[in-house]
């Protein structure tokens, strides 16, 4: 069983606020994922609940007991870095079992941890290599074998996968997602993929410039985000954000016109619109917004065309991926689909 509980927590690095109260409760065997743009405060936050870095103020409870004053190797806690912190002159077998050995384990205790390891992590071919005669996905796995050995009551894993290829991120963000269900054990990663925050989390937490943002599942923060800053992060192609005055039932865009969008919310005279790709669609007539055609992108089942309103405001949207007959330079009629409209204020980019 492990539950976190932050309360109020903060960082200064020589009076610069890195971390602003932060309040978060993470559940027994939740993986959650800290995602937000470089230099949020996640990997900060981060190195706190292990208890590399000391807080600037606030709490952090794990299972209900205070650890301001307990140290990292007491914690319970194994972290895996973003460099895989490979000793280079073990090989495999000694850097998996450097952690145990150290937590005072007998021999045989230690032997079985990294072979049960092994087996799941599909190491046992590579315990007698170097590091250096491993790949970049081999050592990443080494690294998550060697937390994996400790066997801990929280996992914290820092941006795992930002030194691999695309083809090897996924190959490994599917390994994660596998030991998470096999092992049960409360997670916490930290990326500023949001892919991989979509597909690998029960729960995110969206940070920016060392606050939350929000916290929810993927779906909660894909269909409802609280704000402009979620609304534009999570989804990719990201949701185009468009400026719109309220007139009666229309929304007018200057220098594209007006569309009535059913279902808006009473309130705001100013407003943006949040539209993501799939809720635009081209037509040829009736009401939409005038664009300027710009150019189009083709990724074999979809197409995203890209287009520029009166405003200068660029919009993104999916398309059929047939052949378009548009140049750029061309006038393209945007309708979006009023019940997949986000509403956000004007001025505080709250959800109205």
């Amino acid at each position: 069983m492990a539950q976190l509980s932050l309360r109020d927590v903060r960082k200064n690095f020589k009076g610069t606020e890195v971390l602003r109260g932060i309040d978060l409760e993470i559940g027994d065997r939740e993986l959650v994922v800290f995602v937000g743009p470089s230099g949020c405060g996640k990997s900060t936050l981060l190195r706190m609940i292990a208890g590399l870095d000391d807080m600037s103020g606030g709490e952090f409870l794990l299972n209900g007991v205070s650890m301001r004053e307990v140290p990292p190797s007491k914690r319970g806690i194994a972290m895996v870095f973003q460099s895989y912190a490979l000793y280079p002159h073990m090989d495999v077998y000694e850097n998996m079992a450097f952690g145990a050995r150290l937590q005072g384990l007998d021999k045989a205790e230690v032997e079985n941890r990294i072979q049960d390891a092994a087996k799941m992590l599909r190491l046992e071919p590579l315990l007698r290599r170097k590091p250096r005669e491993l790949s970049g996905g081999q050592r990443q796995r080494v690294a998550i074998g060697r937390a994996l050995v400790r066997k801990p009551e929280v996992f914290l894993l820092d941006e795992p996968l930002s030194n691999l290829d695309a083809a090897l991120r996924s190959d490994v963000r599917l390994e994660i997602a596998k030991l998470h269900q096999d092992i049960g054990g409360t997670m916490i990663y930290v990326t500023h993929d949001q892919v991989e925050a979509m597909t690998l989390a029960d729960k995110i937490v969206v940070m920016n410039a060392g606050r939350i943002e929000q916290v929810g599942s993927p779906r909660e923060l894909y269909e409802t985000p609280a704000n402009t800053f979620v609304a534009t992060f999570i989804g990719s192609p990201r949701m185009t954000l468009i400026d719109a005055v309220r007139m009666g039932d229309e929304f007018a865009v200057a220098g594209s016109g007006a569309v009535a969008l059913a279902g808006a919310p009473a309130s705001g005279a100013q407003v943006k619109l949040g539209v993501r790709p799939d809720a635009f669609g081209i037509v040829t007539d009736g009401p939409g917004y005038r664009a300027e055609f710009v150019y189009s992108e083709y990724l074999g089942n979809d197409a995203y065309v890209y287009a520029r309103l009166g405003d200068g405001t660029l919009v993104s949207v999916r398309t059929d991926p047939a052949p378009r007959s548009e140049r750029p330079g061309d006038v393209v009629l945007l309708r979006p689909d009023p019940a997949a409209v986000h509403f956000f204020d004007g001025e505080s980019g709250q959800r109205l």
